[in-house]
């Protein structure tokens, strides 16, 4: 086994249908439900320029991730790829019945990620499928009358979004995850039904590097999510 193999700093991104073990859908429903998953994806990385045939693809069965090549830009992965993926959806699911219709639970994050002989490794993946089981994105898009919730980690967020000329960063809100072992913040937005602009959220989000401070930081996004309706 090769483990010299030199890690390459990739976007990933993931997703994941929301109820997709519903047990009204049948084997006929969520067939119905991956393929037209699986044509949005390549219609929506189609749309926002990134080539869907060089990037490494996993099935997760309820969802799919993807390692983009270092070389590819990060920045049309927010700023196209969701619009593009909810217009995709939106067009699955008005001719599809309800129990084969898709909402989707989306995350970006970046990192140093190695190879070996089986696949791939890398903190950086573990982060992002806990983002993607995080309560608050699971929550946001719950309540949202769209097809699409994203979160992206604060490194994509800052190092991204901030700087992005594309999309407006005052729609993403700052949310408390914590997964298993993993206890951050993260950045929530909903690219079909966005939070109206909040510019006073872009400052200093506290660290949250003790239980405490979690603890504090998630009952002041729980107020803000309660004031907001992004329908």
């Amino acid at each position: 086994m090769n483990y010299e193999r030199p890690a390459t700093h990739r976007t990933i991104f993931a997703v994941d249908v929301e109820g997709y073990g519903d047990r009204r859908r049948t084997t006929p429903h969520r067939l119905a439900l991956r393929e037209g998953l699986y044509r949005a994806l390549f219609r929506a990385f189609d749309d926002a320029g990134v080539p869907w045939r060089h990037c490494r693809r996993e099935d997760c069965g309820d969802g799919v991730f993807v390692l983009a090549p270092p070389e590819i830009p990060k920045g049309p992965f927010v700023e196209y790829l969701p619009n593009a993926l909810a217009v995709a959806l939106h067009r699955h699911n008005l001719t599809h019945h309800a129990e084969a219709r898709i909402r989707l639970r989306m995350a970006l994050h970046a990192g140093e990620v190695a190879h070996d002989d089986f696949g791939v490794t890398a903190p950086a993946i573990n982060q992002t499928f806990r983002l993607l089981e995080a309560a608050p994105l699971r929550k946001a898009l719950k309540s949202s009358r769209g097809v699409l919730a994203l979160i992206t980690s604060t490194w994509f967020f800052d190092e991204v979004v901030r700087h992005s000329e594309a999309l407006d960063p005052t729609t993403f809100r700052p949310v408390p995850v914590a997964v298993k072992e993993t206890r951050t913040t993260a950045w929530v937005a909903l690219p079909d039904r966005p939070y109206p602009p909040n510019a006073t959220l872009l400052g200093d989000v506290p660290a949250l590097d003790d239980y405490r401070t979690w603890r504090r930081f998630r009952r002041h996004a729980q107020v803000l999510a309660d004031r907001e309706d992004p329908a």
